[in-house]
């Protein structure tokens, strides 16, 4: 029996699709997130969140909430900003450990640290923007290693061949 509430199945529950690829929706919100594009991978994964049914969906709307923070922030909202940040990590619980290749640990460690250091100076003048963070992929290439990161597949998710261009 789940407790999540009627209109919101599978909320905090792990998905058994975290052992997926990620969809490129997902890759394009993600790397929309990392260029600071936070209010085109909130538009982005918005449409994978509301077309998934499995419980994965709540992977996507954490990053996107953590992400529109960021917006919200950027837009001089610190409030917005705090109260985004602890929606979308309570979202990620589940999906600790990574998942669909996402280091997921990371996101969430990272945002806390946004979270206090808001805390900390009291305001958006002295916060220290660098903290905001990369999204990062569980799986990194080994030097001398084909390149096995979401990154390096291409729209429909297949790896090109290798010494393809």
């Amino acid at each position: 029996m789940s407790d999540a509430p009627p209109h919101r199945p599978g909320r905090g529950q792990r998905s058994g699709r975290c052992g997926d690829p990620p969809p490129p929706r997902l890759r394009r919100g993600i790397e929309q997130f990392n260029r600071g594009e936070f209010f085109e991978q909130h538009e982005t994964l918005e449409l994978e969140w509301l077309e998934e049914r499995d419980p994965v969906r709540y992977l996507y709307q954490g990053i996107l909430q953590i992400g529109i923070g960021f917006e919200h922030l950027r837009r001089g909202n610190p409030r917005g900003a705090r109260r985004l940040w602890r929606r979308g990590i309570s979202y990620l619980e589940p999906f600790r450990g990574g998942c669909m290749e996402v280091d997921v640990d990371r996101l969430v460690a990272d945002t806390e640290r946004c979270l206090a250091e808001l805390e900390r100076v009291g305001g958006l003048e002295r916060f220290d923007r660098s903290l905001i963070p990369r999204l990062e992929w569980l799986a990194e290439p080994v030097e001398g290693e084909p390149d096995r990161s979401p990154a390096s597949r291409d729209a429909r998710g297949a790896r090109p061949e290798p010494g393809a261009t």
